[in-house]
């Protein structure tokens, strides 16, 4: 089974919020306490070495889902096309069990029903990328097949180490 992910390079992260508007705008979401995508904001460190840097995070889409493990009544489903987890809110009886299961802090309530994101799913049945990663400035974000990228992920660290090495070997 194919299963999707979002990636993220925090190096790029300018913390813009481009990522949580078009979120809010594909899932026609009222803004302020509803949002299936957050920036958080970590400072470390006092001047002259301050550094500032962001996180955008929404659901992970879990391989092995939490919150559909504990959901009472099946609202919540993992699409085997693609592993992208589901909600349904006519299913859904607010029980906040979800909640309590997921780490990353992603179903939401709103008017009593759980919602999360879904991956833009109807846009990626149309060829599109989901609204977060095609207006992400910088490409902090990206999406794909777990496996594709994690390999990426893999050869990025080995390049990194490798010429961390030879800069290093060459003192």
């Amino acid at each position: 089974m194919k299963q999707l992910a979002f990636s993220f390079d925090v190096n790029r992260c300018t913390g813009c919020m481009a990522c949580v508007v078009s979120c809010l705008d594909q899932n026609d979401l009222p803004g302020g306490m509803v949002s299936f995508r957050h920036v958080t904001k970590l400072e470390q460190g006092a001047f002259p070495s301050a550094k500032i840097s962001f996180l955008s995070l929404s659901c992970q889409h879990c391989g092995d889902a939490p919150c559909l493990m504990v959901c009472p009544t099946g609202a919540i489903s993992k699409r085997d096309e693609d592993g992208v987890v589901v909600s349904n809110r006519s299913l859904c009886v607010g029980c906040h069990s979800c909640v309590l299961a997921c780490p990353f802090g992603a179903p939401q309530f709103e008017h009593g029903t759980m919602s999360k994101c879904d991956f833009c799913h109807t846009r990626m049945e149309s060829g599109m990328a989901p609204a977060c990663v095609s207006v992400c400035p910088t490409n902090a974000l990206g999406f794909g097949n777990i496996e594709e990228l994690t390999k990426a992920v893999k050869e990025k660290a080995s390049v990194t180490i490798l010429s961390s090495l030879l800069t290093t070997g060459s003192r």
